[in-house]
Order: structure tokens, then C-alpha cells, then sequence
């Protein structure tokens, strides 16, 4: 019995060192909101299947942990590609700071979005919103404003055609429509919070689509770059989306600092491509998540060199 109990405190004990020896890697993300949820789901994965610890540091916002990644002080960070282009190029929203450090993991699920109103608010295009009372500073989310501003742009029109209304975050908005003190918002389709706000309101939303063509593309890419008209359908369950309806969409990406080590970042993205069936059973926010190749889109900046070892490793880097 003696025996069998020596037994069991040693596996016991290879257990516990092997844990403890774990290398621990951070992963920069928000106290909640759709950041908040890819960041537990991509540390759970790599926790679970990397032979990494991976633990989340919670900050602000995307924009105040962009340079602690860029500064090698935390491993890795998630954005949608246009606060990441900007990051990169030193524009936008992270002028007049150049963070150049910043290297790609892995090309992960995509967003669409628009300005959403009560189905009776006579809201039918962007053009429509002039004279009505529009979000704007988004303080706690900054991103947004550039949303809300490049949205009135494709219709040729400006904060200064519109009546703004003070927001400090994008729920704020959401609510301050639910209470009718706003006549739009920015939503991405497929939201969980936009079915509360669509069954709060009378009639419930609508999302106002943009004019497909380039030259409104142009002028949303000056406020919120790297971005793409998509035309989303009508289906059962899809709120504020009553006929084809065309949204500005954008990816959202993995990433790290370029000198954090090859193995590590070559054990992430492993995860990363063979996790993909677990990653879209965490739920909706996933399902748009690509397979092979769509993992190394190629978005004009540099992926880490652990990762293009995987991805060619796997025969799925298209570069």
C-alpha cells in the first residue's frame, strides 16, 4: 500500500512540475464584449493543447495594449485590422507612434457592420441621418468614431450635418437608442446585445446599408482602412437584416512581437489551425472563422516567422 501510495505522490509530483514548467505567455484583452470572449476562448485552446500557459491581461482597450505588445512586454494582442494597420503604419488612431514590432499570428474571424435605427425612424440610407442625432467622442472606444464619421462620409455627409450626441462607449449608444435620444448606432450583425436592443424597441432595428461602390469605399478606408463591402442576406435568427443588405466588414487577427521565439509562436498557431473545429463550438462570435489558407490572408504586413513555419509546415501558406 506504502508503495502504491509512493507511486501516486510521484505522478503526482511529474504532474505538478510538468504545470509549473509551463512557460506563461499574456495575451492582451478588455474587462468584456467580444474581445473579452475571443481572448478566454484562444487562452483556454492554447492552454489546453500548446504546452503553454496562456493567461489574459486585462487593460482599457485595444489601443492600450498595443504598445505593451509592441514593447515586448506582453506576448500577444488581438484587433480587428484596421486598428492593427494603423498600429503598424503609424496612422489613424496611433499617430504619430509607428508600432513596428508587431508581427501576425494567424487571419481569425470577421465582423460586419453599420449604423442600426428603429425600423420606423424613416431611416433608410446613410444619407438619411442628416439632422438626426448621431453618437460621437466614444472616448472608452475611439475605433468607433471613426466608424460612426466614416459612415456619414460615404454619403457625403459630416458631423456637421448631423446632431451629436456625446458617447463615452458603444453600449452607451446602444442604450441611449433603446431610450430614443439617438437615432443610430454602429452594430455589427449577429450581435447578442442588438437582440436586446432590437425587442426593447417598438418595431424593433434595422441595419441602414451602404452603397456599394468603390468610391464610398474610399472614403470609409480614410477613417477605417482595410475594410470590404459585404452583402449579407436575410436568414432566420439574424436580427435588423430584412433584405440583402450591404456592411462594412473587417478581420480580426492574432499577434505578437516579432522577437518572442519561433517555437512559441509556432506552437500558438498549431493551435490556432488544428483547434478550429473547438475554437467555432465556443460560439457565434467564431463562426465565420476560415480554414487552411484563409489563416495566412495576406493583409500587406508581415506575419512572425513561427508562424510561416507552421503554415508551410501544414502546406497552407499562400504567400
Amino acid at each position: 500500500m506504502k508503495h502504491f501510495k509512493l507511486i501516486l505522490g510521484t505522478v503526482a509530483g511529474v504532474a505538478l512540475a510538468t504545470t509549473a514548467s509551463a512557460q506563461t505567455v499574456g495575451i492582451g484583452s478588455t474587462k468584456a464584449g467580444a474581445v473579452a470572449q475571443i481572448t478566454a476562448t484562444i487562452s483556454k485552446a492554447v492552454s489546453e493543447n500548446a504546452g503553454l500557459q496562456m493567461r489574459k491581461q486585462t487593460m482599457g482597450g485595444t489601443q492600450q495594449y498595443i504598445p505593451v505588445v509592441n514593447a515586448g512586454e506582453l506576448e500577444f494582442g488581438i484587433s480587428n485590422i484596421s486598428q492593427y494597420w494603423m498600429a503598424v503604419t503609424g496612422t489613424g488612431l496611433s499617430t504619430p507612434n509607428k508600432y513596428d514590432n508587431l508581427r501576425l499570428v494567424t487571419n481569425m474571424m470577421k465582423f460586419s457592420v453599420s449604423m442600426i435605427t428603429p425600423r420606423n425612424s424613416g431611416i433608410k440610407t446613410m444619407a438619411d441621418f442628416k439632422g438626426k442625432r448621431v453618437p460621437f467622442g466614444f472616448k472608452a472606444a475611439p475605433l468607433f468614431a471613426n466608424i460612426t464619421e466614416g459612415s456619414l462620409e460615404t454619403a457625403g455627409l459630416s458631423y456637421d450635418d448631423v446632431k451629436k450626441v456625446p458617447a463615452v462607449g458603444l453600449v452607451q449608444s446602444w442604450r441611449m437608442l433603446m431610450a430614443g435620444k439617438i437615432d443610430g448606432a454602429i452594430a455589427a450583425v449577429g450581435s447578442g446585445f442588438i437582440k436586446q436592443v432590437n425587442a426593447k424597441i417598438p418595431g424593433g432595428i434595422v441595419h441602414v446599408g451602404y452603397e456599394n461602390t468603390p468610391e464610398a469605399l474610399k472614403k470609409m478606408h480614410r477613417l477605417f482602412p482595410k475594410t470590404y463591402w459585404s452583402t449579407i442576406q436575410p436568414r432566420k435568427g439574424l436580427t435588423g437584416i430584412l433584405e440583402p443588405t450591404v456592411l462594412v466588414t473587417y478581420d480580426y487577427l492574432l499577434w505578437t512581437h516579432k522577437a518572442l521565439s519561433d517555437e512559441t509562436v509556432y506552437k500558438v498557431t498549431k493551435v490556432m489551425h488544428q483547434q478550429r473545429k473547438n475554437l467555432m463550438d465556443a460560439g457565434p462570435l467564431w463562426r465565420t472563422y476560415p480554414e487552411g489558407a484563409g489563416l495566412a490572408k495576406n493583409h500587406d504586413t508581415p506575419y512572425h516567422p513561427g508562424a510561416i513555419k507552421y503554415y508551410k509546415e501544414a502546406g497552407i501558406w499562400p504567400n
